[in-house]
């Protein structure tokens, strides 16, 4: 009896361990989703997509602290035309040895839709900005109802350009802010595109 109930169990972890793709395969599904769905860049400009090797190293758990009452600030974009952020809260992780902060924010436009409700807006620069990555910066996205328990995971392995990384002067993309310029390099997610 108890070495039925042990040979079951171990079929069904192996049916679990088989239903959840290992997670680099399933990055790679992401990107590739991403590519093949992305709305600004079509037809045979998809082949100039750039990305780093994924590594699990750059998937981090941060701390979130919540900030109240947070006043509504104008972020400059990329074609001068602002838009209003408020910080949502704080992340708060470890990476690359070190200790990391990056506010995370609600786009005023966006809370005027019921279904971005949920939507968090994470711009931010690093070391590899206008070496191996688009020079003003990139992007992730993330929801409130991820948050839990005060945290969060980040996945720099979904970082992405904005639109003006692939059309200059059509898309009016927020700069990110000075408090999310990081020092270390984020050898993750989306590369500068490959312009013809």
């Amino acid at each position: 009896m108890k070495q039925t109930i042990l040979c079951t169990l171990v079929m069904l972890w192996a049916t679990l361990l088989q239903a959840q793709p290992p997670y680099k395969d399933s990055l790679n599904q992401f990107i590739a989703a991403y590519v093949k769905n992305h709305q600004v860049v079509t037809g045979a400009h998809k082949k100039q997509f750039r990305f780093f090797p994924v590594d699990q190293h750059y998937q981090v758990t941060a701390h979130f602290k919540k900030v109240n009452d947070s006043p509504w600030v104008t972020i400059p974009t990329s074609n001068g035309k602002p838009k209003q952020y408020r910080i949502y809260g704080w992340l708060r992780f470890k990476l690359n040895g070190h200790n990391q902060k990056l506010a995370v924010y609600q786009s005023q436009f966006l809370l005027q839709h019921n279904e971005y409700f949920d939507y968090l807006f994470l711009p931010f620069k690093d070391a590899t900005n206008g070496k191996e990555s688009y020079e003003t910066g990139r992007y992730m996205d993330l929801k409130i109802s991820d948050i839990r328990d005060g945290r969060i995971v980040l996945d720099f392995n979904k970082a992405y350009n904005p639109y003006c990384a692939y059309v200059t002067g059509k898309y009016s993309c927020p700069l990110p802010p000075k408090e999310n310029h990081l020092k270390i390099a984020i050898n993750a997610g989306e590369k500068q595109f490959a312009k013809e």
